[in-house]
């Protein structure tokens, strides 16, 4: 806990403390020598805070948090960030919510659902003179930060990749808010959105999108960018694990191969929270023009008409091919 003499300590709210990015913001905050004051979630299973700061104010109704925040703003002791880890389609309130009560926000991805949602963000930070942060972890993660230095001086041709990612949900995962479209935003923007922003991060920006698979368990397409063609493959679905995991009992596979290399991220995962939140505080944090580029990639496959498996796709589709079979 800080003092009052020390108030290089910053003060936390966070919203959606029962969620499952919670805990690694908590460690976060921790981690970078701040204090969490107030905490929102409607669950009230939330124990892990005791864990972190036993002495958090705790709300189950954004209103009294609302209430509460308002208050310490106008009495002169605003909380300076609100950490935001509530489902997808809340974001943009919740950011709202803390820039009008006088802090920074600190997003969780994808920051918002829609493109323009990101303009009405910038209006209300210039208005409120705070910042809107996100998360993009995998900017932070070595083996990415030494692939785009390998690929940022090439700027004549195209680099083909291939993304494999199935991270396997039981059924809960469809009577949650992750499997409403209109809050999660399918299962590309749910568990996708970070690989879009890292491969827009080293690749540039979209320039067409094709969509082969758009179902409830995955997702799949062709993406090009300024610099790159990407076939990616997305899913929740156990029985889309290739065959070696599957015999391992493993569920989950993640595979991205590079012009032909594959890429060894699987590991040093542990501690991007914490170093997104050192950024941040240190003024090298990511806000809403960062994010705006994943987020229309992500609006773009929402939207796309679906397309034959004809022509150039992800071989994965297969799997999904012989499941339904």
């Amino acid at each position: 806990m800080c003092t009052v003499a020390i108030r290089l300590c910053r003060h936390f709210g966070l919203v959606g403390a029962a969620g499952f990015i919670a805990p690694r913001h908590l460690k976060a905050i921790k981690e970078t020598g701040n204090t969490l004051i107030a905490a929102l979630d409607p669950s009230d299973s939330v124990g892990i805070i005791d864990s972190y700061f036993p002495d958090a104010d705790f709300f189950t109704e954004s209103e009294r948090f609302d209430r509460h925040l308002d208050k310490l703003h106008r009495a002169g002791q605003s909380v300076d960030f609100v950490s935001i880890c509530s489902p997808n389609y809340l974001h943009d309130a919740h950011i709202r919510m803390a820039l009008r009560n006088g802090a920074h926000a600190i997003c969780e991805k994808p920051i918002v659902l829609n493109p323009w949602n990101i303009d009405g963000l910038a209006a209300i930070e210039a208005e409120c003179g705070r910042r809107v942060h996100t998360i993009l972890q995998l900017r932070h993660h070595p083996a990415i930060v030494a692939l785009r230095d390998q690929y940022s001086g090439k700027r004549d041709g195209m680099t083909d990749i291939d993304v494999a990612y199935i991270t396997s949900r039981g059924k809960w995962y469809h009577r949650s808010w992750k499997g409403d479209l209109d809050k999660a935003g399918g299962v590309a923007t749910n568990i996708g959105v970070h690989f879009f922003d890292m491969l827009g991060w080293i690749f540039g920006g979209l320039r067409s999108s094709v969509v082969h698979r758009r179902q409830d368990d995955c997702a799949a397409g062709v993406l090009e960018l300024e610099r790159a063609r990407v076939r990616w493959f997305l899913s929740v679905n156990a029985d889309h694990l290739p065959d070696a995991q599957r015999a391992k009992g493993q569920r989950t596979f993640r595979s991205i191969t590079v012009g032909g290399t594959e890429v060894e991220f699987s590991e040093g995962f542990g501690d991007l929270h914490t170093v997104s939140y050192q950024e941040i505080l240190a003024g090298r944090g990511y806000g809403l023009l960062d994010a705006r580029p994943s987020i229309e990639m992500v609006h773009a496959i929402r939207e796309a008409p679906l397309v034959p498996l004809t022509g150039e796709y992800h071989p994965m589709c297969q799997q999904v091919e012989a499941v339904r079979a």
